[in-house]
């Protein structure tokens, strides 16, 4: 995938929409050189899609969750933000662990869409805070874990890299509330994945977030 920072128009799919809705969102990606969207269908959507984004219309949580692993274990490049209507914080989670990198609420303001569509893009998550804090709940167990309980390698400064980093705030986000260089959080990161076993933030954040993923006990 290209980098933000490419010339190339941001390719949105558009999946399981109604006639209206897809003519509302086209209309705004129509103010915006730097987007291009289409609708896409079952079963194209799970072999090659030709598209840097996916904007799903929820219409039940199991099986848009079901959904979401496929599209992970077939296609683990495509970012998929849901739209829908207000969930719990727990469904939203659950569609993140999925394999969402984002959820906005069909009440979203277009420039609200838009930005969630370029942090997904750039590599973050867009959720909620409160579902967002929720990760770092999950991820640290709600309280201080023994340094004897630990049975990762982790450093106290990495584990309060990674309590950034789940709340998908960015390198310079990180560096500024933590006192750090940007380079130096990169570098924490970096070593984490590697420690993990992933290739990205992403999936670091989300299996730091995972209660079932067993990474939760090893912070």
């Amino acid at each position: 995938m290209d980098d933000a920072g490419t010339k190339r128009p941001i390719r949105v799919g558009l999946f399981n929409f109604e006639p209206l809705r897809i003519a509302g969102i086209s209309e705004i990606f129509a103010t915006r050189e730097s987007f291009r969207a289409a609708t896409v269908q079952l079963p194209g959507l799970l072999h090659e899609p030709e598209f840097d984004l996916l904007l799903i219309a929820l219409s039940d949580v199991p099986l848009t969750c079901e959904l979401l692993s496929s599209l992970k274990s077939r296609q683990p490049w495509l970012r998929a933000i849901v739209m829908g209507g207000p969930l719990s914080d727990e469904a939203v989670i659950a569609l993140i662990s999925a394999g969402a990198k984002g959820w906005l609420e069909d009440t979203s303001a277009p420039e609200q869409i838009l930005q969630a569509l370029q942090v997904v893009f750039r590599g973050s998550i867009w959720a909620p805070r409160r579902v967002l804090s929720s990760f770092v709940d999950r991820a640290l167990g709600g309280k201080p874990v023994p340094p004897e309980s630990r049975r990762a390698h982790f450093t106290e400064r990495e584990r309060d890299v990674l309590s950034q980093l789940v709340l998908a705030r960015s390198n310079r986000e990180i560096a500024q509330a933590l006192s750090l260089r940007e380079q130096t959080v990169k570098s924490y990161i970096a070593r984490m994945m590697r420690k993990v076993g992933v290739d990205n933030r992403i999936a670091l954040s989300l299996r730091a977030a995972d209660k079932k993923s067993g990474f939760r006990e090893d912070l």
